[in-house]
C-alpha cells in the first residue's frame, strides 16, 4: 500500500527507466546471442534462459550491480572523482570493443535523456565530465548517477538494470525467430528469483575491489560477434 503521492511517482520512475521504450539503445544489441543463432549453437527458450542466467551470474551481477551500487552512494555524497574512476575501472574490464562502446553509448543517452527533466548538482556534473571527455559514461554508472538524481535506490537500480539486459536478450531472441512471445515472457519470468538473489548478494557490496566476473566463452561468442560481415545486432 502507497503511503504517499512520493511513493506512487517514485514506482512510476522506477516503470519509466526500465520501460523498452526509454532510449538507451539496449534494443540494438544480441550481446553475441546472434552469433550463437547463425552457428546453430541456441536453439529453444531453454538455450535464451541459460545465456541469460550466466550473464546475470557472472558478469552482470558481480561487476555492474557493485558498480552501480557504489556510485549511487558516491553520487549522494557529490564524490564525482570517485563515479569517475568507477567508470573508468568498469570500462576497463569490458574487453570487448562492441561491448564496451554499445555501454557508453546507452550510458550517454540515459544521461542526456535524464538531465532534460531533472536538475541535479552531481547529474549535471557528470553529463559536463562527459563532454569535456574526462570520462567514458558506461551504462550502469551513467544509470546509478541518474537513479540518485531520481532518487531510486540502490537495490531498484540493479533491478532496473538486470530487467532491462533480461528483456532485450529477450527481444533479440525474438526478431531472430528463437522463440515466441509466450515463451518470452516465460523466460522473463524464471529470472526473476536469479535477479532477486544478485541483488540481495551484491547491494551490500561497498567496494570496488570485490568486483569480478568469469565468463571466458561469452567475451568469446562477444569477440566473434564483432568479427561478423553481417549482423542485425551491435553486440
Amino acid at each position: 500500500m502507497y503511503t504517499s503521492i512520493d511513493d506512487i511517482e517514485n514506482e512510476l520512475t522506477i516503470m519509466q527507466l526500465s520501460d523498452s521504450f526509454f532510449p538507451t539503445g539496449i534494443f540494438a544489441t544480441s550481446n553475441g546471442l546472434e552469433f550463437l543463432f547463425y552457428e546453430k549453437n541456441v536453439r529453444n527458450v531453454h538455450d535464451v534462459l541459460d545465456l541469460v542466467v550466466i550473464n546475470l551470474k557472472q558478469q552482470i551481477g558481480p561487476t555492474d550491480c557493485v558498480i552501480l551500487g557504489n556510485v549511487i552512494d558516491s553520487a549522494k555524497k557529490g564524490e564525482i572523482n570517485r563515479i569517475i574512476e568507477a567508470d573508468n575501472m568498469l570500462y576497463a574490464s569490458k574487453l570487448v570493443r562492441d561491448i564496451r562502446e554499445a555501454s557508453t553509448r546507452s550510458g550517454i543517452q540515459v544521461v542526456r535523456c535524464v538531465s532534460e527533466f531533472v536538475r541535479d548538482s552531481t547529474l549535471l556534473r557528470f553529463r559536463d565530465s562527459l563532454i569535456e571527455k574526462k570520462t567514458h559514461g558506461t551504462f550502469p554508472v551513467a544509470l546509478a548517477v541518474c537513479c540518485n538524481a531520481l532518487n531510486i535506490k540502490k537495490e531498484n537500480g540493479m533491478i532496473i538494470m538486470m530487467y532491462g539486459f533480461t528483456v532485450g536478450m529477450v527481444g533479440a531472441a525474438l526478431r531472430l525467430g528463437i522463440i515466441q512471445h509466450f515463451e518470452g515472457q516465460k523466460i522473463i519470468h524464471s529470472v526473476k528469483p536469479v535477479i532477486s538473489e544478485i541483488v540481495r548478494e551484491y547491494s551490500k557490496v561497498n567496494s570496488l575491489e570485490k568486483i569480478w566476473q568469469f565468463a571466458p566463452q561469452m567475451d568469446i561468442i562477444q569477440m566473434s560477434h564483432e568479427k561478423m560481415d553481417s549482423k542485425m545486432f551491435i553486440t
